[in-house]
Parts: C-alpha cells; sequence; structure tokens
C-alpha cells in the first residue's frame, strides 16, 4: 500500500528540519523589561560583602588606633616631662604622699645595704666555721699519732668541734635573717614600687592633658574649635580620674606596706640579736632556743645525706 501525498509531505519537513538542526534547544523566552531593571544577585547580597570588608579591616584599624592613642600620649607625656625639667609647666604634688614615697626608696636602700653586709658576714663566718672543722679533724688525727700530746690535741679538738657546730646553728639564724630580709625588699617593697611608678605615670600623663586644657582656655573663644574643646576637656577628666584612683591606690598599698615592714622587721631583729648574743657568749642553750622560738630547722654538722632509698 503506497503512503499517501500527506504523510509524504509531513516525512519530509520532519527530514529537512532534523537535517538543518539537529539536538536544537529551545531558547527561553524573553519577556519585556518595561524599564525594570533586573539584578540577578541574592538580595542583600551588598550588604553581606561590605559587612565582610569592614570585620576584616576592623582588627588592623583597632590595631591602628591603639597605636595611635598610645603614640599620642607617648609624645604628650615626653613634651610634659621635658617642660617640667625646664620650668616651663607645673606638677601636680601632693606632698604627703611624695614624702611617703621618698621614705620607702629610702628604706628600701639601706635596707639593701644591711643585706649586702648580713651576707658578707656569712660568707666569711662560713669561711671560720668550715676552718674550725678542719682544724679539729687535724688535732684529732694528731692525737692518735701522738701519745705525749694526745690529751692536748683532744681537748682542741673538741673545742674546735663545738665551735664548728655553734656556728653552724647560728649560721642557719643568719641565713634566715637574709632570706627573710631578700622577701621584704625584693618582692614586698618592690610590689610596691611597681604601683608608685604606675601612679607616676597617670600624674604625668594627667598633668599633660591638664596643660593642653589651660593652654585652650586661655585662647579666645573664637580661635579654640568647640570640639576640640570638648574633646580635650573629656580627656582631661578620664586622665583625672585614673589619676585619683593611683593615688587611691598607692596610699592602700604604702599602708599595708608599713605594717609589713614592721611586722618583719620586728621579727628578724630580734632573730639576728638573740642568736649572735648567744653565740658569742658561748651560751648553746639560748642559741638553740632561739631557733626553736622562730621555727628553723636545725642543721646537723657533718651530717650525711640521706640515701635515695631513705628519701622515698
Amino acid at each position: 500500500m503506497e503512503p499517501s501525498r500527506s504523510q509524504e509531505s509531513v516525512g519530509r519537513a520532519y527530514s529537512a528540519t532534523a537535517d538543518e538542526q539537529p539536538f536544537s534547544v529551545p531558547r527561553p523566552l524573553s519577556l519585556p523589561n518595561n524599564g525594570i531593571t533586573v539584578n540577578s544577585s541574592p538580595p542583600g547580597s551588598s550588604q553581606v560583602v561590605s559587612q565582610l570588608a569592614r570585620d576584616n579591616r576592623s582588627p588592623t584599624a583597632a590595631k591602628l588606633d591603639v597605636f595611635k592613642s598610645w603614640s599620642i600620649s607617648t609624645y604628650k607625656c615626653t613634651k610634659q616631662m621635658i617642660a617640667e625639667k625646664l620650668g616651663k609647666s607645673s606638677r601636680t604634688i601632693d606632698a604627703d604622699l611624695e614624702n611617703h614615697i621618698e621614705r620607702i626608696r629610702d628604706t628600701q636602700k639601706k635596707y639593701m645595704n644591711i643585706l649586702r653586709l648580713a651576707k658578707n658576714l656569712v660568707t666569711h663566718f662560713q669561711a671560720v666555721v668550715d676552718t674550725q672543722s678542719s682544724l679539729g679533724e687535724a688535732f684529732t688525727e694528731l692525737a692518735q699519732k701522738s701519745p705525749e700530746l694526745q690529751d692536748e690535741f683532744n681537748y682542741n679538738a673538741i673545742t674546735q668541734r663545738n665551735l664548728s657546730k655553734h656556728g653552724e646553728i647560728l649560721l642557719s639564724a643568719l641565713n634566715f635573717f637574709i632570706s627573710s630580709l631578700t622577701t621584704l625588699c625584693t618582692k614586698t617593697i618592690e610590689d610596691s614600687l611597681l604601683t608608685i611608678k604606675n601612679y607616676e605615670l597617670a600624674r604625668v600623663e594627667y598633668d599633660a592633658y591638664r596643660s593642653d586644657l589651660e593652654t585652650l582656655t586661655q585662647r579666645p573663644r573664637n580661635e579654640v574649635s568647640p570640639t576640640i574643646l570638648q574633646e580635650t576637656q573629656r580627656k582631661h577628666e578620664e586622665k583625672l580620674s585614673e589619676y585619683e584612683k593611683f593615688r587611691d591606690d598607692v596610699n592602700i598599698k604604702l599602708k599595708f606596706l608599713d605594717e609589713n615592714r614592721v611586722k618583719v622587721m620586728h621579727k628578724q631583729l630580734l632573730l639576728f640579736h638573740n642568736a649572735v648574743s648567744a653565740y658569742f657568749s658561748g651560751n648553746q642553750v639560748a642559741l638553740e632556743a632561739t631557733l626553736k622560738q622562730f621555727n628553723i630547722a636545725l642543721k646537723q654538722p657533718n651530717s650525711a645525706p640521706s640515701s635515695w632509698l631513705e628519701q622515698r
């Protein structure tokens, strides 16, 4: 059966279309714009990108702000200190506090001198005790080899051993005195001096901003910007608050320091006096009682160190 003409025309049309555009993809329909701008980006993406950019810059910006603030403060403080030394600027003075600070520094200086002398005493006295111990051993050895002088050598050997033993006890007391005085000078007083240093820096910084404010207030009003004047007043109040805070801290610190210093030195001076007096008077009982009174462990002379099994 032959195909109809209509079927043949449809077949020719289909084959011609397939030969001209094989596997063609239909194009999307274009809608009329009508003056409306279409944004292909997600809504709010530009705000997010700008916020992220600001967040990425914030650490650097913060560091720059800190550096800028530090530079300005350092410049003002340096300028203020130079002006004070040249007599071109006044400084805030708390007479009572300044005198107290000066006494503390002078006290530390004198205590450090006592500490130095005490260390020298221990060094020289340790050499004497070691020499007495060696001398006692030499007398003992000669007593065994010299029968005709055995009693004399033994007497001297016993005397030197007793002196060495008593000297070790006195050294224990002196070392305790040195340890306590070292703690007082290098830790307790130094901690207060660190607070004083912060107070002095706050004082210089406050005086620097105070001088700036005084300079601005002395100028004619039409020459001073209200914004700059308000900012200077704000900084002045801020530095004044910091200065007063550090001043109160120093007063409290010095009060407790004086109480602690008197308590420590009363105990240590009593120990030093009793131990030295008992040793040079030959009162062994009083010397040992002094160490027990201050809870100082007695150092046993010529005692062999314990083995590692005994220490476990």
